[in-house]
């Protein structure tokens, strides 16, 4: 499987603080079945002030940390990008580390805030198509606005963006009323990918093997890899290489 959100990365986020944290989630990753990690720290102005050089330094000293390791883990990198009026800027200069690349759009993972969603979101949405950029809006389903009314997200998906909804979301880890919400998205066909969110062992594991038979048990296998594989293959701008049907 392919898992294109996770807080891997040692000491830059609300993810692992130290690299023995880091080595821990990354042999938890190869475990559950996921052959491909994203690392995705927070890009949060004023909480987490991280930029897409910072992001790839710290990524590739880590990449050498699991080949000593012996870790047989892809490792690439991104960022969950928080939605707010700073991000424009950090388009422009550079700093925002994109997903992918699908048919000529960038990719980036943007999230909404908790609890509600913002004035003016989707205006930042149709402001980032006009400059070449989709966003895949991460785990929408935790939202509380759109787990109140989860036709809510429509407008989203209507101005072009993807869906990416959590792992732990569907085994029920965030409750019934998150179980729901993300019910309601796969069923109308809107979700692009699965992907673990992880962030520690005890909290936040992967659970994308759990995840994936509950979408076999329920849509069929081949809706279980398009969401787990080859949905968040495409999002990683590698649709053009040659992809074996996972085991």
């Amino acid at each position: 499987m392919i898992d294109i959100h996770c807080h891997v990365l040692p000491g830059i986020d609300d993810g692992p603080t130290t690299k023995v944290e880091a080595l821990a989630l990354a042999r938890a990753c190869v475990a559950d079945g996921i052959t491909h990690v994203v690392a995705t720290p927070h890009v949060f102005p004023g909480r987490f002030d991280n930029h897409r050089a910072g992001i790839a330094q710290l990524c590739m000293k880590f990449r050498q940390v699991l080949v000593a390791e012996n870790i047989d883990l892809e490792l690439s990198f991104a960022g969950e990008v928080r939605l707010s009026h700073e991000v424009i800027d950090m388009v422009q200069r550079g700093e925002i580390p994109f997903l992918g690349e699908v048919d000529g759009w960038r990719t980036m993972l943007l999230e909404l805030p908790d609890a509600q969603i913002p004035l003016g979101s989707i205006n930042l949405v149709r402001h980032l198509a006009g400059i070449g950029i989709r966003p895949v809006l991460v785990h929408p389903e935790r939202n509380k606005a759109i787990m109140d009314k989860p036709e809510r997200v429509e407008a989203f998906v209507d101005e072009g963006c993807y869906l990416q909804i959590t792992a732990a979301s569907l085994v029920g880890q965030f409750g019934p009323r998150v179980s729901v919400a993300a019910d309601f998205m796969l069923k109308k066909d809107w979700v692009n990918a699965v992907a673990s969110d992880a962030h520690n062992l005890v909290g936040r594991p992967p659970r994308m093997t759990e995840a994936r038979h509950i979408l076999e048990q329920r849509f069929g296998k081949g809706y279980a890899e398009e969401l787990t594989y080859f949905g968040p293959a495409r999002l990683c701008g590698r649709e053009r290489e040659k992809l074996a049907v996972p085991s």
